[in-house]
């Protein structure tokens, strides 16, 4: 049996759906499961039409290509200045995309006007000459209502913008103009799908499946708010990944060797345009159910600044610089360059370049030509000055490196290496600071910066995608802020005194794992009831963290229909009501669904029962297969007690765990996105039932004999026996609850805003493809201009053309470019298309003769050849003896006269073309000759085809049973052929067969053709299984 081999980073291979055993269609010659059967049972009837062989193998290959055209998959490493795409396929393992400049990283920026639209490059050089157009580093706005400190901060940066605020969702919009208004997730959602046209003009085929990199310190809403921005951009999302645990997974990858069951701890420092996060991360060899022992990282400690990074020192450059600038035209009455946008962006662009060459040199000299006025703009500016005018920000880099240490609850000794991560890092007094804060001895250089992010997720994409196998590496991420449950329920303290108790309860706990799912129990309620989830402490954040991460409360969840639940089960023992929730892949919360349980016990008699069922529940009892009614209402525990801690905030109340229960289900990895936190009046569907049936049936197979049942140890029970011992059976019913969540902290796009955003950007991508038609049709019709221009005086085309024709198309083509130049920027499409369409139409008569000209050289000199050989053929045909004679005469003087007829059409069309002038349209065709050649190749082709398989004819036998001799016509030649055996051949060809069997017997090497796939210590015990003498059977491919 051929073993599928695990595949590396750079060996990722397509998972062949059609690898095993084909299901033809009942149509098809290859389904022969249950024809006799089916038309036994059907009598006389027709039996269906067969597809030829070729037709089955061409809807195969069909099959194929189609799936293979959606094979591909892509990752998106979304930065606050630039973003890297990265695209895995069949025939390309992981490998970064080119933007349309050749370039693998592209600035994450857009330029809208009214009648054209700039992504990457080409927008982050509108910046200059349109700033108010041009947005860019706007995912610092994306789930931000209007008052969050992060949209004054961006106003003051880029002043140029003008925000608006939505009055419903109290977010804001940039205004460009009355008619281009659009949300941040507007503009992301453009960026998004600018990166998948990206990622399919380099892959050659459409893409769907995408994982997109987020920060680690998204909350909520900004995870939603990206959610949102990739459903306008038409992709599916597979994950939404933290970047800094793509880059612990590309790390991982790539150093699969180096882990194994010892823990090693990594801490990744990553400094990029906007902020700063640092990550604690431990690789070891964990063994799994599927794949056994896996490598595995757990993210154990996170620490971050959301605005300390690259961008808010070349700020400082920029103002550095705008000030040195006005102190050099002070005298001039000059108005400050800060209020000129323009002039502002030109800053910024050069003070990026300034921080780039100060982090290699020790001072570089700022040049800005017409920087305002134009006035050019020289100043000297060394390190030193840079680093004090970031002094501030640079005493901060310690800071995410303290808070992961204690989010892990570890020191600095228990850190191996400290990796750095991201642009910004390549500052150097940012490592000199970083360096004295972990204490070692160097800081590690040896991942790209850059890059990895996006190689980890596209690894992730591959993982997640159903097309590709890879080797499992277990990952397992970290909530960052917990998420706790709030309810209030009346206690009675004193006999006839009631009172309000607020009750917590941890749901998710910080740094707990993810994706996992949870289900809290609420025991003692009858009644329609609410309860609220909320941030859990955030004690970790400081003053202006906490003001820049909003409200803390989520969602009110509002029950409807608890009461009616209990009204239609009165007899039944209530198990309280059960809220599923899930934190699924992307970390985003949700509530699956809500439901009122009911138990009741139900006696069986025994006398009942079958002797089948009796002799089923006593074989069940032999092989422990068989599970208490105990086991199974305690299922959800059982995993609890294998997977998940007991919830958090029962220890601080004793007293309250009889009223709330949580039960921790397994994490399910499920690829597909739960739907987020929504208002809905409407119940959870049904089609989740068989999901909590599931979750409950699963345990009663982890946890056999739980309760001292009759397992392997002795013999089945007697009847007296078992009577004795069956409990009473416990039915449980379960009640959907009517759910109505209320968002607390950002609301969702309604469906039809949100459909109205996607009509917008499918607008906007209409019109540049529109664009782009016009521009492809205006640069045609230019290049066909200039190229027939010169064309007419070349001597080809002087030769087969009159004065005349060459004058008439000299004239038109000069009018057409003079209508170009003057009124072709406001000519459409359909009119540029069909002035060239008349261009061509008047040329192709010179263009025909041409090109019939450069053709007849080659078409004539083959037709000979065909003719030669043909008649070759025929002659050696005729000579064969009329004893091994194979064909009749009517082919032989078929082919005869096909070569005749051929001859002479070839003779007399060259002959009447030698007459007519060049000028004139000729009668030798380039086509005409192709067709006579098929014509003739087809009969020769007949008459080998039929030689190839024809059967020698039999020799008749004289009464002694010797041979007849042979015809007198015979030549020596044939009669040798016949009667002496080749040289080299004889009696040892005669021994050889029975030689042959005695080598394969004796033989000692295993048949094998493929080492490659066979190699290894798996395989060598494999053959040392086969027996000594015995033959190991052949493959198909090895045949």
């Amino acid at each position: 049996m051929r073993r599928r081999r695990a595949l590396l980073p750079s060996q990722l291979s397509e998972r062949h759906h059609l690898a095993g055993p084909v299901q033809a269609h009942p149509g098809f010659p290859g389904h022969q499961g249950n024809s006799r059967g089916t038309m036994a049972a059907t009598g006389r009837r027709q039996r269906p039409r067969r597809l030829p062989c070729w037709a089955l193998v061409a809807v195969l290959l069909a099959d194929l290509l189609a799936l293979s055209d959606t094979l591909a998959v892509m990752s998106v490493d979304l930065g606050s200045e630039s973003m890297k795409v990265a695209i895995v396929k069949p025939g390309v393992p992981m490998e970064i995309v080119l933007n349309k400049e050749s370039r693998r990283k592209t600035p994450v920026t857009v330029t809208l006007k009214e009648n054209e639209r700039f992504f990457g490059d080409s927008a982050a050089g509108m910046a200059i000459k349109s700033p108010k157009a041009t947005m860019r580093y706007f995912q610092y706005l994306l789930g931000k209502q209007a008052d969050n400190p992060h949209v004054a901060l961006y106003r003051a940066r880029f002043p140029e913008h003008e925000l608006n605020v939505d009055p419903q969702r109290q977010t804001v919009r940039f205004h460009i103009s009355p008619q281009l208004q659009f949300s941040p997730e507007e503009v992301l959602g453009m960026v998004l799908n600018y990166s998948r046209s990206l990622a399919e003009d380099f892959a050659e085929q459409p893409i769907k499946d995408a994982v997109i990199t987020v920060p680690a310190f998204f909350n909520q809403a900004e995870r939603r708010a990206v959610l949102q921005a990739a459903r306008m951009a038409g992709l599916k999302v597979l994950q939404l990944i933290n970047d800094n645990t793509a880059t612990a997974l590309s790390y991982g990858v790539f150093r699969r060797k180096d882990i194994n069951s010892t823990a090693q701890n990594v801490m990744f420092y990553d400094m990029g345009s906007g902020s700063t996060v640092c990550t604690i991360v431990t690789y070891q060899t964990v063994k799994t159910k599927e794949a056994g022992m896996q490598p595995q990282l757990q993210i154990r400690g996170v620490g971050f600044d959301r605005t300390l990074g690259g961008l808010e020192m070349e700020l400082r450059l920029r103002e550095h610089l705008a000030r040195l600038f006005n102190e050099q035209r002070k005298g001039q009455k000059a108005k400050d360059v800060r209020e000129n946008p323009r002039a502002m962006a030109k800053l910024l662009r050069e003070a990026n370049r300034l921080k780039t060459v100060l982090s290699a040199n020790a001072d570089h000299m700022a040049q800005i030509e017409g920087l305002m006025d134009d006035v050019d703009f020289k100043a000297k500016v060394t390190r030193v000055e840079f680093e004090e005018l970031c002094a501030d920000l640079f005493e901060r880099v310690p800071g995410p490196v303290q808070q992961a240490l204690q989010s892990a609850e570890m020191s600095l000794d228990e850190i191996e290496q400290v990796i750095l991560v991201g642009g910004a890092t390549r500052v150097p007094k940012v490592q000199e600071v970083l360096l004295k804060a972990v204490n070692k001895e160097e800081l590690g250089k040896n991942i790209n910066a850059d890059e990895a992010a996006a190689m980890g997720a596209v690894y992730q994409a591959a993982a997640l995608s159903k097309a590709f196998k890879v080797k499992p590496f277990v990952v397992r991420d970290a909530v960052v802020y917990p998420i706790l449950v709030e309810f209030t329920r009346e206690v009675e303290e004193e006999p006839g005194i009631r009172s309000l108790k607020h009750n917590k309860r941890v749901l998710f706990s910080r740094m707990g794992p993810y994706p996992q799912r949870k289900v809290i129990t609420f025991n003692r309620y009858s009644h329609d009831f609410n309860f609220h989830i909320n941030y859990g402490d955030l004690g970790f954040l400081g003053p202006e963290d906490l003001r820049v991460f909003g409200t803390q409360n989520l969602t009110t969840v509002k029950l409807k229909g608890v009461g009616e639940s209990f009204k239609k089960y009165p007899d039944y023992e209530s198990k309280g009501i059960k809220a599923h929730f899930n934190l699924d892949e992307s970390g985003v919360l949700s509530l699956d669904r809500v439901e009122s349980v009911f138990e009741t016990l139900v006696e069986d008699s025994p006398e009942e029962e079958s002797t089948l069922t009796k002799l089923g529940n006593t074989i069940s009892s032999l092989f422990g297969g068989g599970t208490t009614p105990d086991a199974k209402e305690n299922g959800t525990d059982v995993i609890q007690e294998e997977e998940e801690s007991p919830a958090e905030g029962s220890k601080d109340e004793p007293g309250e765990q009889a009223e709330l229960k949580e039960e921790a289900e397994s994490p399910v990895e499920d690829t597909s996105q739960p739907p987020p936190f929504e208002p809905k009046g409407d119940t959870a569907p049904e089609g989740e039932k068989p999901t909590e049936k599931e979750s409950r049936d699963k345990p009663e197979d982890q946890k056999p004999n739980e309760k001292g049942e009759a397992g392997l140890e002795g013999a089945p029970p007697t009847p007296e026996e078992e009577k004795k011992q069956k409990p009473a059976r416990k039915q449980r019913m379960v009640e959907e609850i009517g759910v109505e969540l209320v968002v607390l902290d950002l609301p969702d796009l309604p469906e039809d805003e949100l459909a109205r955003s996607v009509q917008k950007l499918e607008d906007l991508t209409f019109r540049d493809l529109e664009k782009q038609e016009r521009e492809k049709a205006a640069n045609s019709l230019e290049a066909f201009i200039f190229e027939t221009q010169d064309k007419l005086y070349q001597l080809e085309y002087q030769e087969v053309s009159t004065e005349e024709q060459r004058e008439e198309i000299s004239q038109k083509l000069s009018t057409v470019a003079t209508w170009l130049e003057d009124e072709g920027f406001e000519a459409t499409t359909v009119m540029l298309k069909e002035k060239l369409a008349e261009l061509r139409k008047l040329c192709q008569g010179l263009f025909f003769r041409v090109e019939e000209r450069k053709k007849w050289p080659e078409r004539l000199s083959a037709l000979d050849n065909l003719l030669n050989h043909s008649s070759i053929f025929l002659k050696g045909a005729r000579l064969i003896p009329e004893m091994d004679q194979i064909f009749t005469e009517v082919e032989m003087t078929t082919l005869e006269k096909v070569i005749n007829e051929t001859w002479a059409w070839k003779n007399a069309t060259v002959a009447e073309q030698a007459k007519l002038p060049a000028t004139e349209k000729p009668v030798l065709l380039s086509k005409d000759i192709e067709a006579k050649m098929m014509s003739l190749d087809r009969e020769v082709q007949y008459l080998l085809n039929k030689a190839k398989f024809a059967k020698p004819r039999a020799r008749p036998k004289d009464k002694n049973g010797t041979r007849t001799e042979p015809p007198l016509n015979a030549s020596a030649t044939d009669q040798g052929e016949k009667i002496i055996p080749p040289a080299g051949e004889g009696q040892t060809e005669e021994a050889q067969p029975i030689s042959e069997p005695e080598k394969v017997e004796t033989g000692s090497e295993p048949i094998d053709t493929e080492p490659l796939e066979l190699g290894g210590p798996e395989a060598e015990s494999e053959q040392k299984e086969q027996p000594a003498g015995q033959k190991q059977p052949l493959k198909n491919d090895e045949l």
